[in-house]
């Protein structure tokens, strides 16, 4: 074994940061938690309640009674307030203690931390700030094409919780290579812009026949896809996604999502709608997005296996054909810092299209290379 390690890399990797992002998280949907009941959330380090008051709007508290500190998710919800189990104590969704039904009188300082919240498109989402400040009025979500549209289907809802930093998933929005190697597919032109709050992926692929079994008989023929996909601050990610088959595309929404639990644990949340048209209609199309549902979990699954087994590493050592890791890491750091130390590098447009002259290369000499191998272990003895 040669003993020298002058010319051998180190992984470097700090801890993962105990700051929470700043900007929307998606809690999921908002039909989750519109039934009258109190619902625990484990979100940025700590216990969060989510519940529906009387008047049907959806509130966000820290679940810890600051009177004695019981437990506001296993209380009651009592018209427009929450009911702490411990003493009866009613808070209401902005924070302030309402009534104290054994006191005359509510305490002035009664007052406990309420998280701004917002509903679109069926979704519930959260505003984290580490410093406290309100969301400006140019960070928003964008409104999503088809959610509250009858042409196209509900949401296929699904979330799982991932046992690492949430900076992993980020990454992938410059991983061309993993899809092919991770998720069998092709990708064939592969584009990153990165400007202000948003960091998008362009990618266009073909269909991968030694990775998925041909059309049945009468079915079409997928021959490729086409996705523009853009993270709307640290954690919500918006995908155009096409899928193109002979004869007709199939339009769908793809939504990535996620929020801490904690430094080093995060709830992920994939869901998609379906647009119904005349060659996909009614169930056809419900049906779809079910399917599309269950493709895209098998998908996370792939990734988590790879995440859960990785190591964090801070000086990532890439080849030419890698995607802009670093760029992208600068930008996603913006969300970490106080807004004064937000530097101009963080939110410059970037634009970055990679050469897949090599990869499209090397990638369809693979697929060949599989399909005489298995053709030639089809053929009998």
């Amino acid at each position: 074994m040669d003993s020298r390690h002058d010319d051998v890399r180190a992984i470097e990797a700090e801890a993962a940061p105990t700051r929470f992002a700043r900007g929307w998280h998606c809690l999921g949907l908002s039909s989750r938690f519109a039934d009258g009941k109190p619902h625990t959330v484990n979100a940025f380090g700590q216990k969060l309640v989510v519940f529906q008051s009387g008047d049907g709007r959806l509130n966000v508290l820290d679940a810890y009674c600051r009177h004695m500190g019981g437990d506001l998710s296993q209380g009651t919800v009592k018209g427009n307030e929450i009911a702490c189990p411990f003493h009866d104590w009613r808070w209401g969704g902005d924070g302030r203690c309402k009534s104290i039904p054994y006191s005359r009188r509510v305490p002035l300082r009664a007052r406990t931390a309420a998280w701004v919240t917002m509903q679109q498109d069926g979704l519930l989402f959260v505003w984290n700030d580490p410093e406290g400040n309100p969301p400006p009025a140019d960070v928003t979500i964008p409104l999503i094409e088809g959610a509250t549209r009858d042409d196209w289907t509900d949401w296929v809802w699904s979330e799982t919780i991932v046992n690492t930093n949430c900076r992993e998933v980020v990454d992938n929005v410059v991983d061309m290579a993993h899809f092919f190697y991770v998720h069998y597919s092709f990708p064939t032109y592969f584009k990153n812009i990165f400007e202000g709050q948003t960091a998008t992926q362009i990618m266009k692929g073909m269909g991968r026949p030694d990775a998925r079994p041909p059309a049945k008989s009468g079915e079409p023929q997928l021959l490729g896809n086409t996705s523009v996909a853009s993270y709307h601050g640290p954690s919500f990610m918006i995908d155009d996604l096409t899928y193109h088959y002979e004869g007709m595309d199939i339009k769908s929404v793809l939504i990535n999502a996620h929020y801490p639990i904690d430094a080093n644990s995060f709830v992920l949340h994939s869901g998609i709608i379906v647009q119904r048209t005349d060659a996909l209609p009614g169930e056809a199309a419900d049906a779809m997005a079910r399917k599309m549902g269950d493709f895209i979990l098998r998908g996370f699954d792939q990734d988590i296996q790879i995440w859960k087994n990785k190591t964090r590493i801070d000086n990532p050592l890439l080849c030419e054909e890698d995607g802009p890791v670093y760029q992208l890491r600068r930008w996603y750091e913006q969300f970490y810092v106080d807004v004064a130390d937000v530097t101009p590098e963080m939110v410059e447009r970037f634009e970055y299209e990679l050469d897949t002259t090599r990869p499209v290369e090397a990638w369809r000499k693979e697929v060949e290379e599989n399909l005489a191998r298995r053709a030639a272990e089809s053929r009998p003895a």
